[in-house]
C-alpha cells in the first residue's frame, strides 16, 4: 500500500492516521489535503508515498507478501507438555544468632579503575568527589555486549569525544541514533569531571549530520510549495540544532522547537503562516 487516506478532528490528527495505517515516517511521504474539516466535519488527507522513497516501501511490501505466502505453506502443530509439579516438604532448621555486645565491622570495597576519590584539604569533614572513568566504562559496555572496537579520543573546552570504529557495532547507533544518543547522554551523566561526554560510532554524527541537511533542504520546498507546516518526529537536542541551523537563512521558512524532552520536537512553517 503506497497510499492511503485518513480522516480526524483536524489535518495533524488525519496525516497521523494515515501515517500510523501506511507504518511511514513524514519525510517520505506527500500529502493532499481533501477537506479541511470543520464544524462538525471530519479533515480528511491524501497521503502519498513520495517518490524517492517509493522503492523502499515496494520491497517492503514485496517482502511481507513473500512472508505471508510462505506461512500459508507451513502448518505447525504445537503441543503443550503437560508438566507434574510436586512440592517436596522441606525442612529447615534456623539457628538463632547468638547476640554480641560487639558491632560486625563491614568492609565497603569500591573499583578503582571507577572510582577517584579527591579529598579537600580546606575543609576538615572528609568529603569524597566520586569521578567514573569513562573509557573504562565504554571498555566495559563493549565487553558486556560481546563487542570489540577501537577508541580514539579527542578533546576541547567544552567536550571529550571518543570515537569507536570496529565491527558489528550497528546495534550501538540504533534507529535514527537513538542508543547511541541515550548511551552517550547516560556516560556523560556518570562521567562529570567539568566536561560533556560525546560518544560516536563509526562517524555516524557527520554521516548524520549531512543526511539531516539533505532531509532539511528538502522538507523546506515540500514547506514553501504546498504552504502547509512539517512537523518532524522527536528527535535528540542536536540533531534539531542541525535542522535549525541548515535552514536559518532560507527566507522562504523558519524553524521552531516544540514540546518536552524526550519527546521534543521540531515544525518548519512558512514565513507567512498564519495559524
Amino acid at each position: 500500500m503506497l497510499s492511503c487516506e485518513g480522516t480526524g478532528k483536524n489535518i495533524e490528527q488525519a496525516v497521523e492516521n494515515a501515517l500510523f495505517e501506511l507504518k511511514a515516517s513524514r519525510e517520505d511521504v506527500d500529502i493532499k489535503i481533501l477537506n479541511p474539516g470543520g464544524f462538525l466535519k471530519k479533515a480528511k488527507v491524501l497521503v502519498t508515498i513520495s517518490e524517492d522513497a517509493r522503492e523502499k516501501y515496494e520491497k517492503k511490501e514485496k517482502l511481507k507478501q513473500q512472508e505471508k505466502e510462505e506461512d500459508t505453506k507451513i502448518e505447525v502443530n504445537v503441543h503443550e507438555p503437560k508438566v507434574k509439579v510436586e512440592q517436596a516438604k522441606v525442612k529447615v532448621d534456623v539457628e538463632e544468632p547468638k547476640h554480641s555486645a560487639e558491632r560486625p565491622q563491614v568492609q565497603i570495597i569500591t573499583d578503582e579503575e571507577y572510582i577517584v576519590a579527591e579529598k579537600s584539604d580546606e575543609d576538615k569533614e572528609e568529603k569524597n568527589v566520586k569521578t567514573v572513568n569513562a573509557e573504562k566504562l565504554i571498555k566495559d559496555i563493549l565487553e558486556a555486549l560481546d563487542l570489540t572496537a577501537d577508541i580514539a579520543v579527542s578533546e576541547d573546552e567544552r567536550f571529550i569525544r571518543y570515537s569507536l570504529t570496529g565491527e558489528n557495532l550497528n546495534d550501538l547507533i540504533g534507529h535514527h541514533g537513538e542508543c547511541l544518543y541515550a548511551l552517550s547522554s547516560f556516560i556523560s551523566s556518570v562521567c562529570k569531571n567539568g566536561k560533556k561526554v560525546v560518544l560516536d560510532v563509526e562517524n555516524y554524527r557527520s554521516k548524520r549530520e549531512e543526511t539531516l541537511r539533505t532531509l532539511a533542504e528538502r522538507i523546506a520546498n515540500k514547506v514553501a510549495k504546498s504552504g502547509r507546516y512539517y512537523k518532524f518526529e522527536p528527535m535528540d537536542a542536536s540533531e534539531r540544532k542541525i535542522i535549525h541551523t541548515a535552514l536559518q537563512n532560507d527566507d522562504r521558512v523558519t524553524t521552531m522547537s516544540k514540546g518536552e524532552e524526550p519527546r521534543r520536537y521540531l515544525i518548519v512553517f512558512p514565513r507567512e503562516y498564519k495559524e
